[in-house]
């Protein structure tokens, strides 16, 4: 605290510095520092987290302040949206902190902040005669259901959402409707955004959570005569681009998948979130307790730091990768998904490109395999999803020190209804972040057509078999090293299983059967571990067809072909 504001405390105002005066120098200066964290580039992350410490020690000082004079600044003239202003401020500190470092404390924090917002409706007042007041509200709300989305709290989004189609209509009549299209739009997007993350795609939580996933501790251990280290994901970059993709604000529903799927899911969160205590959570009291202790699991290490990017120029990519790269720690590895729907041919040097970003040059567009060489010095695992995934297997034959591991989509997506990049996202995303999900999408069932005791027990099978298929691959003595250092991590293991899961489904899809260019790849390739005949492949995805009434879908070899599956081969119509 500074003497000009110890010297107003001390003296209770009296003879000393108004009260109002010490306030409104701490909002300006707290302002002033807001706006330089905000410009502050992802990359520079030491930087980064010493400014926010500083920036949030001030709004702390600034909150407290208020509270404790909040008499003498009312009667000086301090508004309630003031004091609303403040509390959003803090709340975009902590949500910003928290995609800074995916400390899950940090999402809580800036959820209880905006949660009392709403709450105290700080904003109310002279809502529809002041048009920045009311777009201090739409932009508090549109930030909140970012927050509620991340959150996975999808009662809460949806009943911010209606709060915001309301407001912006009603903004539109009482002022100038030209004002508000912005905000139309971004309506547009968030409900296009929830109609893309169907129903069912809650029924299990996209994180990695210990009521369903194995816990850490007890994952396989791979033979030290494969490798002698042990690798953890530490940082990820996540990066989309499609024309016209689903998405709200700067997270598409690829990267929303994605950063998801690379978390812990917080203690019992998942399933409370879709019970009746949802909208009972308060902002204080012991209800706040309760929910900072959800989140917090001491048992459990960090979730790896995320990076993500939309749209990047290749430029900011490049620099995004080499300053990670330079502070991941000597046991990490880096993950980059790089999701886009454009792609070019490329010099005679090169063996193709992918096209990411707004079109133009292709030069300052295109990242080629050959961008990513200099980072090989480091451990790296690419999930590249695009058409065009296959030219970066060139990569394997030129690291410049570490070898990488590499899991390519197809070539080409399977036709299926309600399955498109626009509507829906990637398929070969939504298999690596929900792959129960991708394959009913795949054999065209939807939420509502789902029976949820059937989705249960599927789920339980799959399950199981993808940890039998771990345990298979950690002790298989024909694993590449380059797997074996990686595979007991969490979440690069719960990847990898759900690649094969893909790769399997793919190759006995009717459909699509025998065609190459519809199956992914990984880089080194896979052992066919010796499974037990009701684990392999072909048993599990015809176990889980049959449960959906759906094997006419795939072709099974004969061995494992029920007595009445023949029949219903001969009516499938492709």
């Amino acid at each position: 605290m500074s003497s000009q504001q110890q010297q107003m405390q001390n003296s209770g105002g009296g003879g000393g510095i108004p009260v109002s005066e010490v306030f409104w120098t701490l909002v300006d200066k707290a302002d002033k520092k807001f706006s330089k964290i905000r410009d502050l580039p992802f990359y520079q992350r030491s930087r980064h987290d010493t400014y926010f410490y500083k920036v949030f020690k001030l709004y702390t000082q600034l909150w407290k302040f208020q509270q404790e004079n909040r008499q003498k600044l009312v009667e000086a003239g301090l508004r309630r949206w003031e004091i609303g202003e403040i509390a959003s401020r803090i709340g975009q500190l902590y949500f910003g902190q928290y995609m800074q470092t995916s400390d899950a404390n940090y999402l809580s924090e800036s959820y209880i902040f905006y949660e009392a917002i709403l709450t105290r409706e700080y904003f109310k007042e002279g809502l529809f005669q002041d048009v920045n007041i009311a777009n201090k509200q739409l932009r508090f709300l549109a930030r909140f259901i970012m927050v509620c989305l991340v959150l996975n709290r999808r009662e809460m989004v949806q009943q911010l959402v209606n709060q915001l189609k309301v407001l912006v209509d009603e903004c539109k009549r009482a002022f100038q409707e030209s004002d508000f299209k912005e905000w139309k739009l971004v309506v547009q997007e968030i409900l296009r955004f929830l109609k893309a993350d169907t129903a069912y795609m809650n029924l299990r939580p996209l994180r990695y959570s210990l009521v369903l996933d194995p816990h850490p501790d007890t994952l396989p251990h791979v033979a030290a005569a494969i490798t002698k280290r042990h690798l953890k994901l530490r940082d990820a970059v996540l990066s989309s681009f499609h024309q016209n993709e689903v998405k709200y604000s700067e997270l598409t529903i690829d990267t929303f998948r994605m950063l998801q799927c690379l978390e812990w899911e917080p203690s019992g969160l998942f399933y409370q979130s879709s019970g009746s205590k949802l909208s009972q959570n308060g902002a204080t009291g012991t209800s706040r307790i309760s929910y900072i202790q959800d989140i917090a699991d001491p048992t459990l290490p960090a979730n790896p730091r995320k990076a993500v990017l939309y749209c990047p120029t290749l430029t900011h990519f490049i620099a995004v990768l080499a300053t990670i790269c330079e502070e991941l720690p000597s046991d990490g590895i880096l993950l980059v998904y790089l999701s886009a729907s454009g792609y070019c041919s490329a010099p005679h040097n090169e063996s193709g490109c992918i096209h990411f970003g707004p079109h133009g040059d292709r030069g300052s567009n295109c990242i080629y395999p050959s961008d990513f060489l200099p980072f090989t010095r480091r451990p790296l695992l690419l999930v590249i999803d695009n058409d065009n995934s296959q030219a970066f297997k060139v990569i394997a034959d030129a690291e410049k020190g570490e070898p990488v591991a590499m899991l390519l989509s197809p070539s080409c997506s399977p036709v299926v209804s309600d399955c498109s990049h626009h509507s829906n996202g990637s398929l070969f995303t939504m298999f690596l972040t929900a792959p129960l999900q991708a394959f009913c999408l795949l054999i065209g069932l939807s939420g509502t057509d789902i029976d949820l005791d059937t989705f249960n027990k599927a789920e339980t099978l799959l399950t199981s078999s993808l940890n039998n298929w771990g345990l298979a691959l950690a002790i298989s003595d024909t694993l590449n090293p380059v797997w074996g250092q990686i595979l007991g991590d969490p979440f690069i293991r719960r990847l990898l299983l759900r690649f094969i899961f893909c790769q399997a489904v793919l190759t006995l899809y009717a459909p699509v059967y025998n065609e190459n260019k519809f199956l992914p790849t990984c880089v080194p390739s896979l052992p066919m571990p010796v499974l037990q005949p009701s684990y392999s492949y072909q048993s599990v995805i015809l176990n889980l067809a049959s449960m959906f009434g759906t094997t006419k879908y795939f072709v099974f070899s004969e061995d494992v072909l029920p007595e009445n599956l023949q029949a219903n081969m001969n009516q499938l119509n492709l």
